[in-house]
């Protein structure tokens, strides 16, 4: 097993990974109070987007990442309602590459896009106990397009802040 930090989401530092945009501190390009088009989640055809509920739960010692996923035909949007979060990316690959792994500080209500392949799993609440995230990805794609891995022990990675 091994260490990572978190780091500060940074635009340099995630966009290997995707995107992300505040909505509780909206800057750039508006119309009046109306802060338009910051993350674009491209889909398909006239596949529907669905937005789920999603209920993470702060572990009682470590931060452990044992699993991921990635999915091959869409990007994946989070937002975190009530907690700030910690996410865990790796880039795309066709085999897993846990020593590629970044943990990301999201901000409660910073709206973040994964890149389609973008290894992730189950996000990390900061403060609360139990958080609650909105989950954004094309209908079904949980049962069509998700790929799950469990990581052997030593591939294992604790999460630091």
């Amino acid at each position: 097993m091994h260490t990572i930090s978190v780091n500060v989401l940074t635009k340099e530092n995630f966009s290997d990974f995707g995107g992300f945009y505040n909505l509780l501190q909206p800057d750039g390009h508006t119309l009046g109070t109306f802060f338009h088009d910051h993350i674009l989640m491209p889909v398909s055809g006239s596949m529907p987007v669905g937005f789920s509920a999603m209920v993470i739960t702060r572990p009682q010692d470590k931060m452990l990442v044992t699993k991921a996923e990635y999915h091959n035909t869409t990007a994946e949007v989070l937002l975190p309602l009530d907690d700030d979060i910690i996410i865990y990316t790796a880039p795309p690959s066709n085999i897993p590459v846990p020593e590629k792994t970044m943990a990301f500080l999201v901000p409660c209500g910073t709206i973040v896009l994964m890149n389609t392949g973008v290894w992730h799993f189950t996000p990390f609440p900061v403060h609360r106990t139990e958080a609650h995230v909105m989950t954004a990805l094309p209908e079904r794609t949980y049962a069509a397009d998700c790929t799950i891995i469990d990581y052997e022990p030593s591939a294992c990675i604790e999460i630091k802040m």
